[in-house]
Formats: structure tokens, C-alpha cells, sequence
């Protein structure tokens, strides 16, 4: 029998965040002594209260299908939370609640875009921005952002990618990779450009509470009722809560376009658990002091881990404004070798690493930025300062 695959699997690659993470696991099981600066997620656990919640949810039998799009109760509390936090005012038709945010975005691909259709993705680029417009048939355009402009997507070059195939643009801030985040005018001048192209805009906040320094997040759909129109605000309680693994995540925007996103997903995984459901709605609406003890944390291993790339000979990194990664440039370790073997670009970087002092970095290239390499500081501050003496140690063996 011909075990013949469908085209659409050769058109992406299995996530090289999740690998890097898998191989360091695996190591660490043979008994290395690996640091893991690979995670996607942060090292604390979910708040009591959160759990609680779901707990009174089994005992009380809320362990049925719910609605495919998600309770009311748990759409009440996404909306809650919008007017809460950037004054939007949304209503129960427009939001629909997924798998996690990664769902709720493969469902609007697979709502909006198709064969013909080109989507503007600014590179450094989480990596499943490219795959699921792939996955639906479209092109993904990359615009390659400058990194002394912090990775920042310009409304000039938003401008000169545009085409008449342009169906929409995704941003994603604060930034994962980077931890850039964009202000408020530089939001306003890029949702210009949409508007004037008749753009939707894809907004990608799921860290928009992991914020230092004073940073302030701005929704860009709160830039007024035109943008708003245009934008599908995209969250989860996977970063902000510590939830990585209940699953939930969101979208809010056209009625039309949720609505054959519920129909896409009412044939594939029908409704998003109904536990997780109920710890969200306590995530949503309960006390939110645990996300500034998260936050408080981060930043103090920020800050360490900015000092310390940034005192290391060949390496440069600036200073993030959210999310928990840095994306320092190693691209000063190039052409220089150990062992007979040169380092070329960020996967031999990441390689070197690995095989030598045991450090998981990720190399930028799977975010579109051969330059350098995303570390999570989702981890402690031993670990931190662990791994970074192993690296300095490592680059300074390069000759």
C-alpha cells in the first residue's frame, strides 16, 4: 500500500521550540546536567484558586460538551476582561473560544485565507505564523524588521509589501521571540496603512500583561471603531496565568468571520474543554495579584540576563519591554570555530552549545532571524546564571 501523504504536510516543519525542548528533555533523562533555555511557557505553577475552580467544576458534574465556541460564561469573561483592560466593548457573537490561542489562530487561517491570498508576517516571527498560512493554502510574505529598530515592522515597509493579493498583516506584541513591544503612535501609524488597504489586522497579545519598565500594552483595536472593525484581538490564559497546558485561548472580532471559525472547529475538536472553561473564567475575572509576582520575577531575571549576554565578548542583546525571552545577536561568533569545526550560523550556535557546555538555546533562524537566538528566562535565576557562565565559557573557546 502507498503510503502517500497530502502535499500540505511537506509545506512545514515540525516546531523547532517544542524539538529543542524535547532533546534537552531527553538529555536530562539520561542523567545530563542540561540548562533548558528553550521553554515556551512560564516555570510557575497555576494559581490555587485557579485550580480550585476547576475542581469545584468536576465535583459539581461541569464535565459535559459545552456550546463549540464556549460557554456565555466564559465569553462574558473574555469580554469582561477587554472592557476591562483597553475600554472594548465586544459582544458574545464576536468572541470564540478554542483549544489555546495557537487553535484560535489555525481556525481564522483556515476562515480567512486561501490559495492566492498572501499574508504580511514581520520576521522575527513566532514560528506558527508562516505554517498555518501555508496550512491554508495562502503565502506567507516575510518582511525582514531591523534589529537597531528593536524588530519593529515599519509602516513603510508595511507599505511597499503590500499587494493586491494582501488579504492581512499579523503582529504580535509583546514579541515572542524578541520581548520587542510596539507604543502606541507606532501602532497608530500601522493600522493606517491597513485601513487604507482594507487590511484585517491580526493582533497577537497573548503577553500583553508580561510588561516591565513602566511599558503600558495598547490593544491596536482600541485605536478606534474603524480599526477595531478590521482586527481580530487574539489572547489566551496560557502565558498571563501560567495555564500553558488547560488550553484556552480566544478571538475577538467579525461576527461573520467567528462564525465560520465555530463552524471549522464544530468538525474538529468541538468545544474547548469544559474544566479548563471554568478555571479560565476564575483566571478572567479572580484576583489578578499572581501576575505581578510573575512579572516581578521575570524581571529581575531579565535584567540578569541582559547584564550578562551583553558582558560577553561577540554577543549583543538589547533590553526586551515584555514576554520572558531575550534575542541576542551571536552573529559575532561567527566564523570562528572549535574543534576544526566552524560556527556558520544560529543552528550551529545552538548546536555547539548543546554538545559542549549542555546549554538548549533556540537559533533564530526558525523565527526568521539567522542572527540570533531566542532564551527563555521562563526559569530560575540558578539556572539562568548556570547557563550563562556555561555560554560565556563556550564562546570564549571559539578561535
Amino acid at each position: 500500500m502507498e503510503k502517500r501523504l497530502a502535499e500540505r504536510t511537506g509545506r512545514i516543519k515540525p516546531s523547532p521550540t517544542l524539538s529543542i525542548t524535547a532533546a534537552a528533555k531527553a538529555m536530562k533523562a539520561q542523567g545530563i546536567d542540561v540548562v533548558g533555555f528553550g521553554a515556551g511557557e512560564p516555570d510557575f505553577d497555576t494559581p490555587e484558586h485557579i485550580k480550585e475552580a476547576a475542581i469545584k467544576a468536576m465535583r459539581e458534574g461541569f464535565t459535559k460538551y459545552t456550546p463549540v465556541p464556549g460557554t456565555d460564561d466564559m465569553k462574558d469573561a473574555i469580554l469582561y476582561r477587554l472592557e476591562e483592560d483597553h475600554g472594548l466593548k465586544y459582544e458574545r457573537n464576536q468572541v470564540i473560544v478554542s483549544c489555546g490561542a495557537k487553535h484560535s489562530l489555525y481556525n481564522l487561517a483556515m476562515a480567512l485565507f486561501q490559495e492566492g491570498d498572501e499574508v504580511i508576517v514581520p520576521a522575527p516571527y513566532w514560528v506558527t505564523y508562516p505554517a498555518q498560512v501555508l496550512l491554508a493554502d495562502a503565502e506567507p510574505v516575510i518582511v525582514e524588521t531591523k534589529e537597531e529598530n528593536l524588530f519593529k515592522l515599519t509602516p513603510e515597509q508595511l507599505e511597499e509589501t503590500i499587494t493586491p493579493k494582501t488579504r492581512a498583516v499579523i503582529l504580535n506584541t509583546p514579541s515572542n521571540p524578541t520581548g520587542t513591544a510596539y507604543e502606541k503612535e507606532e501602532l497608530e501609524a500601522l493600522a493606517e496603512v491597513c485601513l487604507k488597504h482594507n487590511l484585517w489586522i491580526i493582533s497577537d497579545e497573548v503577553y500583553e500583561k508580561i510588561v516591565y519598565d513602566g511599558y503600558r500594552h495598547v490593544s491596536i483595536a482600541s485605536l478606534g471603531e474603524e480599526v477595531k472593525a478590521r482586527t481580530f484581538v487574539v489572547n489566551a490564559v496560557s502565558k498571563t496565568y501560567s495555564m500553558t497546558g488547560w488550553r484556552i485561548g480566544w478571538i475577538a472580532g467579525d461576527a461573520d468571520v467567528v462564525a465560520a471559525m465555530s463552524k471549522i472547529q464544530s468538525q474538529s475538536t468541538s468545544n474547548p474543554t469544559s474544566i479548563a472553561q471554568a478555571a479560565a473564567i476564575e483566571a478572567l475575572r479572580g484576583p489578578q495579584d499572581a501576575v505581578g509576582v510573575m512579572v516581578k520575577a521575570f524581571k529581575e531575571r531579565r535584567d540578569v540576563i541582559v547584564s550578562r549576554l551583553n558582558s560577553i565578548p561577540g554577543v549583543s542583546c538589547f533590553t526586551p519591554k515584555g514576554a520572558f525571552y531575550v534575542f541576542p545577536n551571536f552573529s559575532g561568533c561567527y566564523g570562528k570555530s572549535y574543534n576544526g569545526k566552524t560556527i556558520k550560523n544560529s543552528l550551529d550556535m545552538a548546536d555547539y552549545l548543546l554538545n559542549e557546555v549542555k546549554v538548549a538555546i533556540v537559533p533564530g533562524v526558525a523565527f526568521g532571524e539567522d542572527s540570533c537566538a531566542r532564551l527563555s528566562y521562563a526559569t530560575s535565576m540558578e539556572a539562568i546564571k548556570k547557563g550563562l557562565d556555561r555560554i560565556e565559557e563556550a564562546v570564549k573557546a571559539l578561535s
